[in-house]
């Protein structure tokens, strides 16, 4: 199957489940985060704000802060199909932008350096154990990730497990995937 096929067979399938059952497995993917030695160490936490199907970084960013984590969101510069992560203190510093995503006001908030960044928390739709993956199909956090050893990190439910994405040359594998049943990395 190519990427696009994947990505629409996983988005189908996201849309089936009932909210209870996305709530229990959303639980349980965040529990198994918060126990990770790369949580506990981490300082700098970047995240995505989460929309529609999408595992939940709410809750993610309001235990961060409430173990005095900083969280830093990315915005997308869509020129140059790159991100920007900027340090947070409040959903009141997000404005809905491109794509309809909660991004950062860049003039409320601070920029970051990337390598400042402890632990990256990269979405996407489709997964392998290996750490490939799918995303929306920008290739934004390929970019980002291009010459830089970040911890990363990525949330998936056991269904968005594959055996293979396809990949291309510039791809780059998260260390770790955490789904309901366990991690992986």
């Amino acid at each position: 199957m190519n990427k696009q096929d994947l990505r629409d067979k996983v988005k189908e399938r996201m849309a089936t489940i009932s909210l209870e059952q996305r709530n229990s497995k959303t639980r349980e993917i965040h529990k198994q985060l918060f126990e990770k030695e790369e949580w506990k160490m981490g300082k700098l936490i970047g995240t995505t704000i989460s929309t529609g199907n999408e595992i939940d970084t709410y809750t993610i960013i309001k235990q961060a802060w409430k173990e005095g984590k900083d969280i830093a969101v990315p915005k997308c510069i869509p020129k140059e199909k790159e991100l920007t992560f900027y340090k947070i203190s409040s959903f009141e510093d997000l404005e809905v932008s491109y794509f309809h995503l909660k991004e950062p006001i860049p003039e409320r908030t601070v920029a970051v350096k990337p390598d400042d960044i402890d632990l990256l928390i990269v979405p996407g739709i489709v997964f392998d154990r290996g750490g490939y993956r799918i995303g929306y199909g920008g290739g934004y956090y390929d970019r980002f990730l291009q010459g830089r050893e970040l911890k990363t990190c990525s949330l998936c439910f056991e269904f968005q497990l594959v055996d293979a994405v396809p990949k291309e040359k510039h791809d780059i594998p998260v260390k770790i995937i955490i789904t309901e049943n366990g991690s992986i990395g």
